[in-house]
């Protein structure tokens, strides 16, 4: 059983102290994997069927725990925000709708504003799921599913402060959030879309996402004039053009350095046509690729532009190396 810290005034042991306040808390979550059952698997099970949002609610310290909760649902493609209990019952209310689901935090489980709000919720038709440390609290009994955050002691030395509790509800919560995650099919590309301005959103972006496409591709066929391909490398202003077969298939690529090199050649290079100027073995990359292996893979050929192509060596795209400045990857 876990001990509460002690202090002795003056002569505390602040190591001794602060590995107690965490071993008390570790201590806490871990008792927690022994109660899930059957009720944690219907809580998941509810906040996957609800065709709503997520509200989530609590007061005091469970509230700063349940706008964490909210904030990680919502960042893993579950729609959740906090709503706070007071501001419910003093207006708020109305955005509670019969589809949502309520998740209710209060270690006590008698906190007299989210009584008042469950009794209205029931009203609307809203289900509810709780997080408390009181089982058999007056919360718990008014919802649907009760999930157990009891704890031994807190970490505090008086027993006074949220500690062990606030930390047993977020890790269940966090529980709640990557079941759910993992239940709902939830992809790295999915945290992308999500996190578009984040550092670790911008690494998940996908070469699909930058690539130039459709009108902004530069494409010309094998038999195409230097004239005509010239024109296409102005107008596209990527510094290349891709060079295509008949069926659409990539045969080559004809970039500034090519021309430059021919130029020096002395040879007619304008009485040329595309496919007898063109490099015949151009790096290319998938448009699910990430961004950071397009990056990579330009850094290691010394290269500023890549071919997009499908499994059938279809040209879909060309990504360059300043759609990548652009999105900050360096």
């Amino acid at each position: 059983m876990a001990k509460r810290p002690t202090t002795s005034g003056s002569t505390c042991d602040e190591h001794s102290l602060a590995r107690q306040v965490l071993e008390i808390e570790a201590a806490a979550v871990l008792a927690l994997v022994d109660r899930l059952d059957h009720r944690f698997e219907a809580a998941v099970n509810i906040l996957h069927t609800c065709l709503g949002r997520v509200i989530v609610t609590g007061m005091g310290k469970s509230g700063i725990i349940s706008r964490k909760i909210a904030a990680t649902l919502a960042s893993t493609g579950t729609p959740a925000f906090f709503l706070h209990p007071a501001e419910a019952v003093h207006g708020d209310l109305g955005v509670v709708q019969g589809e949502d689901v309520i998740v209710a935090l209060s270690y006590s489980g008698e906190t007299n504003e989210l009584l008042r709000l469950l009794e209205m919720v029931r009203r609307v038709g809203a289900r509810i799921i709780c997080l408390t440390g009181a089982p058999d609290s007056s919360l718990a009994q008014a919802a649907d599913v009760t999930l157990d955050c009891q704890v031994q002691v807190e970490a505090c030395p008086l027993n006074l402060v949220p500690t062990a509790s606030t930390t047993a509800s977020l890790a269940l919560g966090d529980a709640l959030a990557m079941t759910l995650l993992e239940k709902k099919g939830f992809r790295k590309q999915d945290f992308a879309n999500l996190h578009p301005g984040g550092r670790l959103g911008k690494r998940l972006l996908t070469v699909e996402r930058l690539m130039h496409s459709g009108k902004e591709l530069p494409l010309v066929p094998v038999d195409a004039s230097m004239t005509n391909t010239l024109q296409e490398m102005t107008e596209k202003r990527l510094g290349m053009t891709c060079v295509i077969e008949a069926d659409g298939r990539l045969a080559g690529v004809i970039t500034d350095g090519d021309l430059r090199r021919h130029l020096s050649s002395n040879k007619p290079v304008l009485k040329e046509t595309a496919g007898s100027i063109m490099s015949t073995s151009p790096n290319t990359i998938e448009s699910s690729a990430l961004a950071v292996q397009a990056l990579q893979l330009m850094e290691n050929h010394q290269i500023t532009a890549l071919v997009v192509t499908d499994e059938n060596r279809r040209v879909e795209g060309v990504v360059h190396l300043h759609d990548l400045w652009r999105t900050e990857l360096f």
